[in-house]
C-alpha cells in the first residue's frame, strides 16, 4: 500500500475508533448514576432482607436493572431525577415505580428464561423492559391510553422485541396468552382478582399491591400450587397508585 493511501486508512480507522468510542460514552453517559443507583437498591434490599426474604439481588436482576436505561422512561423535566431511588410522575396521575420496588417485584416473581409474564399496568414500560430481559415474552395490558401507546412506541425504539403492549383493563386479564408463569401487577387493588389467579399457571407466582386507595397497602406474593390451590404472603407495606377499571 503506497504510503498515503496508507496514511488515509490509519485516519480512518483512527476516526472510527473515536466515533465508537464517543458512541459508547453518549450511550451510557450517566453510568455513575446507575451505580450509585444500584448501590442503593443493593443497601435497601439487605435492610429489608427479613420481611422479604430476598436480602440480595440475584445476578441477573442485578444485570437487567442496570442495563435499561430509566432516564428513558420518565418525562423529559424527570430526566434530572431517573437514577434516584424514588418514584416518579410520568403523566395522567400515574407514576414510574422505586426501582427498588421494580427490583424487589421482579425477584419475586423469580422469572425464568423460557418464562412468558403478564404484566398489568404498563405505566411508561420500565418495568416490562426489566422483566424482558429475563425471560422469554412479556404481555403488558395499560388501561390508559395515552400511556399505553407511547409505551408501546418507546419498547419499540428501545429494541424490547419480546415485548407486546395491549390497551384495555387489566384486571380481566389477557386470556389470549394464559396460561401465564409470573404476573406482575403495579397498581394497588382492593382485592386480588381472580381472572388473573385463573391465569396463573400452577407453580406460578403473582406479585400484586393489595389495599385501599392511597393508603398503605400490602404488597402480596400470590402462589398457586400444583393442585390449583393458592397460598398468599403478605412481603411488605407499600404505596401504588389505584388500579383502575374492575379492580376498583
Amino acid at each position: 500500500m503506497p504510503a498515503t493511501a496508507f496514511r488515509l486508512a490509519a485516519a480512518v480507522l483512527l476516526l472510527l475508533a473515536a466515533q465508537g468510542a464517543a458512541h459508547a460514552a453518549a450511550s451510557d453517559d450517566r453510568a455513575d448514576e446507575r451505580q450509585r443507583l444500584m448501590q442503593t437498591v443493593a443497601a435497601q434490599m439487605r435492610e429489608s432482607g427479613s420481611a422479604t426474604g430476598r436480602p440480595a439481588l440475584s445476578e441477573r436482576v442485578t444485570t437487567a436493572l442496570r442495563q435499561v436505561p430509566r432516564h428513558a422512561f420518565v418525562p423529559e423535566d424527570q430526566r434530572l431525577y431517573a437514577y434516584v431511588n424514588r418514584p416518579l410522575p410520568i403523566g395522567h396521575g400515574q407514576t414510574i415505580s422505586q426501582p427498588y420496588i421494580v427490583a424487589l417485584m421482579t425477584e419475586l416473581a423469580q422469572p425464568q428464561p423460557d418464562h412468558k409474564v403478564l404484566e398489568v399496568g404498563t405505566g411508561s414500560g420500565y418495568q416490562a423492559a426489566v422483566m424482558a430481559r429475563l425471560v422469554r415474552t412479556v404481555y403488558s395490558m395499560e388501561i390508559i391510553e395515552p400511556l399505553g401507546l407511547a409505551a408501546r412506541e418507546r419498547l419499540q425504539t428501545l429494541g424490547y422485541r419480546n415485548v407486546e403492549v395491549r390497551l384495555g383493563d387489566g384486571y380481566h386479564g389477557w386470556e389470549e396468552h394464559a396460561p401465564y408463569d409470573a404476573i406482575l401487577v403495579t397498581a394497588a387493588a382492593s382485592h386480588i382478582p381472580p381472572p388473573l389467579i385463573r391465569q396463573l399457571k400452577p407453580g406460578g407466582r403473582m406479585v400484586i399491591p393489595v389495599g385501599a386507595a392511597f393508603l398503605v397497602q400490602q404488597l402480596m406474593l400470590v402462589e398457586k400450587n400444583a393442585d390449583g390451590t393458592v397460598s398468599t404472603r403478605q412481603i411488605l407495606p407499600v404505596a401504588f397508585v389505584p388500579l383502575t377499571g374492575g379492580g376498583r
